[in-house]
């Protein structure tokens, strides 16, 4: 193992250490496994997108477009990019603290992270300011969620929230115009 592997392991150690208090705090373990849960298949992002629809925040055909471009960011990630890395999970079996879903893919790169920072970049060019920050917030802690319920590796998630992040703005490009 390379030099620069074992730093990565070292920080990913330092920050699963770091963070093991907060695993033992109920509030954090609901908070941590709801926001874990809502991450799944980006269902969030797609209830986000029909009640912007519905409220008039958004135009249907930017809920329709939201909802395509997550299916391409999705495959692109989880048949491609995944499929480069055979990274083992923080565990295998899992932590009984929490109940989420166990993926069956590689750990690296985080696909709740890149869906999230995706879907944020995205809704950036359709919403307003606060909304945007909202979105942003929201994104950062279905990431950290990840590594808090010990599904991912801290790396796995920085590198999914960048390459989602990266296909988002790259997305973003194709979807400035709609519904405007």
């Amino acid at each position: 193992m390379g030099k620069f592997m074992r730093r990565v392991e070292s920080i990913d150690a330092a920050f699963d250490e770091f963070i093991e208090p907060l695993r033992n705090f109920r509030p954090a373990v609901y908070a941590f496994n709801t926001a874990s849960a809502v991450g799944d298949f980006g269902s969030i992002w797609h209830v986000l997108g029909v009640v912007g629809a519905v409220t008039g925040l958004l135009e249907w055909s930017q809920t329709l477009v939201l909802a395509v471009l997550m299916g391409i960011e999705s495959l692109t990630l989880n048949q491609g990019v995944k499929r480069l890395f055979r990274r083992s999970r923080p565990t295998v079996a899992g932590d009984d603290r929490f109940t989420v879903r166990r993926p069956l893919t590689s750990s690296f790169p985080s696909g709740h992270s890149s869906s999230a920072f995706f879907a944020a970049v995205i809704v950036s060019g359709w919403f307003s300011a606060p909304l945007i920050v909202v979105t942003f917030i929201l994104a950062f802690f279905i990431a950290l969620s990840r590594v808090a319920v010990r599904i991912h590796h801290l790396s796995d998630v920085v590198a999914g929230a960048a390459i989602g992040a990266l296909l988002g703005a790259v997305a973003l490009g194709f979807t400035r115009g709609i519904g405007a």
